[in-house]
């Protein structure tokens, strides 16, 4: 089967650029357009860090420190897949979304008419970092694209 639309579910840790790799070798192999989903897990939007913060100015300040890191991070890596399609000559869009990243996938699934969504795997115990919390039996249940998971490089 001939893949014209991919969808990439990534946000720049070591296992979504192995899922990177792998759809960009697929876009190029069969002219397949990349549609980018990156999901700031919604558990961002409550951090203000009040349990340790003694006053309200204190709080927003850091609550915008907080979101202006977020957004820098975010613009980073779109940035840096969309010159990297755009060396490789491929079509190349982009979504940044607030939320459960499986109901963000399963969303952006259901209105873009994908052939194939690639995303990277758990990472493994102890590997360091936030985790996403992708709801893989959610996602897996009612995902109606077919769903590529690419192994984390360190297994």
């Amino acid at each position: 089967m001939k893949l014209k639309k991919i969808i990439l579910a990534s946000h720049g840790t070591p296992g979504a650029k192995a899922a990177e790799d792998l759809a960009f070798d697929l876009c190029r192999e069969n002219g397949a357009s990349l549609y980018h989903l990156l999901v700031v897990p919604d558990f961002w939007k409550g951090m203000m860090g009040d349990d340790w913060l003694n006053n309200a100015v204190t709080q927003i300040r850091f609550g915008n420190y907080v979101e202006n890191q977020l957004v820098r991070e975010t613009a980073d890596e779109v940035e840096r897949l969309s010159k990297r399609a755009k060396k490789a000559g491929i079509a190349y869009k982009d979504d940044v979304r607030l939320g459960k990243p499986a109901a963000c996938l399963i969303d952006a699934c259901e209105k873009g008419g994908f052939d194939l969504c690639v995303i990277g795997s758990p990472r493994p115990k102890g590997a360091e970092g936030y985790r996403s919390r992708m709801d893989l039996e959610h996602l897996t249940r009612s995902l109606k694209t077919r769903l590529l998971i690419v192994p984390h490089p360190d297994r």
